[in-house]
């Protein structure tokens, strides 16, 4: 377990995306939400995973946060009808055709779905909402999950946001593709909305290198990251032979359930922090 650390330490949400990928990302996110080792987790509602692996974090609803991971464009999509390729969503989001006519009743009814499956499971709304490949600020998209969290959670707690654009520094193109999807269009509609939302993303690389390499990168996104950022992770306890990151998961479980990390995490600093601080943080 992390020691705890002082209430001066900078304050930064770690979230490990993708829960319910697969056996080895839903029980490596588990074990590191049970050390204390991340503060959130993304949820892949749309997987037949979900249903059985949500056992899982039951015992850490205390722990962290549970948010949804909502999909378009992996396999889980396909199967339930609607998902695309990243590049043919990017292309339809750019057309307005998530937007328009019966299209936008269709993405309300998409994200609509996800979350009945979520909660079906969660017994409860997620704490947040990001996107598998960012689609959360697609437009169209992101106008359909503000118009439905306003109409499922009415005047009540609503879930925060994540905005997947990185601090000054980090702009590589990359990055800059990601918030040119619409970070700052998701930030401008949620805080007329009054919702929450995170500061900044890091997290973002190509997902090559060693173990040694990613404590780097890790080392350095807490060393710089802005107070109320997220940083995103994407760690499994075994690499999966069809997933085109899987040798990266094993890497970054490997780093965060070691010591290494509660190290520097102690000599940066930085407190790992659940969302309802986001407004105070």
């Amino acid at each position: 377990m992390i020691p705890d650390a002082s209430a001066l330490a900078k304050p930064v949400i770690l979230c490990a995306d993708d829960f319910g990928l697969n056996q080895g990302v839903s029980g490596g996110i588990a074990a590191l939400a049970a050390q204390g080792r991340i503060s959130a987790t993304s949820v892949m509602a749309l997987s037949p995973r979900w249903a059985g692996d949500a056992a899982l974090l039951r015992d850490l609803r205390d722990t962290i946060d549970v948010g949804l991971h909502l999909d378009w464009t992996s396999d889980f999509a396909r199967a339930s009808g609607h998902g695309l390729s990243l590049g043919r969503a990017m292309t339809k989001a750019f057309s307005g055709g998530f937007a328009r006519g019966v299209a936008r009743q269709a993405t309300r009814s998409v994200i609509r779905r996800q979350f009945d499956a979520f909660e079906q499971h969660w017994k409860a709304a997620p704490d947040f909402v990001d996107g598998h490949q960012h689609v959360q600020q697609f437009f169209g998209i992101r106008e359909a999950l503000l118009e439905l969290l306003t109409e499922r959670y009415g005047a009540g707690p609503k879930p925060y946001l994540r905005i997947s654009r990185c601090p000054p520094g980090y702009a590589d193109m990359k990055a800059r593709v990601i918030a040119a999807m619409g970070a700052d269009a998701l930030e401008k509609i949620a805080a007329n909305a009054g919702l929450t939302c995170s500061a900044a993303l890091l997290g973002i690389y190509d997902f090559a290198g060693d173990e040694a390499r990613y404590a780097q990168r890790m080392a350095a996104w807490l060393a710089t990251a802005p107070a109320r950022c997220i940083i995103m992770c994407h760690p499994a306890q075994e690499a999966v032979a069809d997933d085109p990151i899987g040798a990266a998961r094993s890497r970054e479980f490997a780093y965060l359930n070691g010591s290494g990390f509660a190290d520097t995490l102690t000599r940066l600093n930085v407190r790992l922090i659940r969302g309802h601080e986001l407004a105070r943080a």
